[in-house]
């Protein structure tokens, strides 16, 4: 290498060294200037159960700061966002009745439109707006409901939402910001899920009770007697419906508890079923037990 060459070589290292060494205090600096600040509506999450029924809300609080609320920063008989900055969202974990409208567990925006008498409600199916939707699609709203405005005799500064009036069959979903209240009913159905969950107690275990029983035992070593009479049990409530897994299970249980016959007429259950679904693995798996058997 010529001298000239090995000094533009050494030029262009050091060069690259000088570079780097901008990019790495840029870099520190942009991660040392990310200052957390307050947020000027802050982010407020509520949970509840009403019932037998998990409801949860998130929002953002904006506060009053001197402002005119109701007629000025929220105009009357327009949509409003009911809060600040994403969508207000509530979630059920059960159905719901919302108005007069049946309400499918899940998760739901909140859009009100106040006015000086009364305030509508509505649900929207769709949660990823900030703020109101550009267009408001009524084919999103799932169920509505109106709620008479009272008045407060006194002002509230931060927007709030709670539940209160907490019965098992339903609850107000309120919200207070000014001097202005208004409450909204939630129904749930907890009669009807209690009066299920009784006759499910009541009628005694089912199939997938008695399978996932029958693998615990089979899977710890213990009483396997007990976990043959639990798989079989539970296969015979399935009748037809019986999956190739619990097939194999069966068969692999009754291996283990000194039935191979019974374990071969379960595997071969178990491959023909996992043939007619398509699941590979299933149909290896019983095959390599029945080759190990010399029953394949």
């Amino acid at each position: 290498m010529s001298l000239f060459n090995f000094r533009l070589n050494q030029k262009l290292i050091k060069m690259k060294n000088i570079t780097l060494a901008i990019i790495c205090a840029f870099v520190g600096f942009m991660s040392y200037a990310q200052i957390k600040t307050p947020q000027a509506s802050p982010g407020a999450k509520i949970e509840q159960t009403i019932g037998l029924t998990e409801v949860t809300v998130t929002y953002s609080r904006p506060s009053m700061k001197g402002r005119e609320i109701f007629g000025d920063l929220v105009p009357y008989d327009k949509i409003w966002r009911t809060g600040a900055n994403a969508n207000t969202v509530i979630t059920f974990s059960e159905n719901v009745f919302f108005g007069n409208t049946e309400v499918e567990k899940g998760s739901y925006a909140i859009y009100t439109k106040p006015g000086k008498k009364s305030w509508e409600m509505y649900l929207y199916a769709d949660t990823n707006n900030w703020g109101a939707p550009r267009d408001f699609d009524m084919e999103k709203v799932v169920a509505k409901a109106t709620a008479e405005v009272m008045e407060v005799p006194f002002q509230v500064e931060t927007f709030t939402i709670d539940f209160n009036n907490l019965r098992n069959s339903g609850a107000d979903l309120e919200m207070i910001w000014s001097n202005v209240y208004v409450a909204f009913p939630i129904k749930t159905m907890t009669k009807e899920q209690t009066v299920n969950n009784i006759k499910k107690v009541m009628s005694g275990p089912s199939s997938r009770d008695y399978y996932s029983a029958a693998v615990f035992y089979y899977t710890e070593n213990m009483e396997m007697k007990k976990a043959v009479e639990m798989i079989d049990k539970a296969i015979e409530m399935e009748g037809d419906k019986a999956a190739f897994y619990m097939y194999r299970q069966q068969s692999l249980i009754h291996d283990k508890a000194g039935d191979r016959k019974g374990a071969i007429k379960a595997a071969r259950i178990s491959l023909q079923k996992s043939k007619e679904v398509g699941n590979q693995d299933y149909v290896k798996m019983n095959e390599d037990t029945l080759r190990e058997w010399k029953a394949l």
